[in-house]
């Protein structure tokens, strides 16, 4: 593990296992987490340029998005760290980068403020009601679905 404090006093990051360190991570597992939130994040900006929102309607694209990517991360979540090797680059480039990337979360706080400073306070509620519900549903989902599959050995 590599302390994010350069103990040295030589003022330079420190190394882990030969590789060099930038800011106390691998550059390898930054570099897959930035690949993967720049997919992310182009796939969410594509499906949100076909969809203006209403801030007095549901805002069906910023919901499933962020379903999908939860559905996604306990997919990866479950699958990388029960039935896959250890890697170090696996989660940082489809959990933190991807997932990370493609939901957005702060997305639906800005749209239920929204919603709420037009007056749809039934719709806000929902909203918030729904989307965490429903994400918290699909990780459980995926999780269930990726422990049912046999492992084949």
């Amino acid at each position: 593990m590599v302390s994010f404090c350069d103990t040295s006093g030589s003022g330079r990051a420190r190394r882990d296992n030969g590789r060099r360190a930038v800011w106390g991570h691998d550059r390898r597992e930054l570099a897959a987490v930035f690949a993967g939130g720049a997919l992310g994040a182009t796939a969410r900006a594509v499906l949100e340029t076909v969809v203006d929102p209403d801030p007095t309607r549901w805002p069906w694209t910023t919901f499933a998005v962020n379903i999908l990517g939860a559905l996604l991360l306990g997919y990866f979540t479950t699958r990388l760290l029960e039935r896959l090797p250890v890697s170090n680059y696996r989660r940082p480039l489809l959990g933190t980068g991807l997932c990370g990337g493609l939901t957005t979360f702060s997305t639906m706080q800005v749209e239920t403020l929204h919603m709420l400073e037009h007056h749809q306070w039934t719709l806000a509620v929902g909203y918030l009601t729904a989307s965490v519900s429903a994400g918290l549903a699909a990780v459980h989902l995926a999780t269930v679905a990726v422990r049912r599959v046999r492992v084949r050995r």
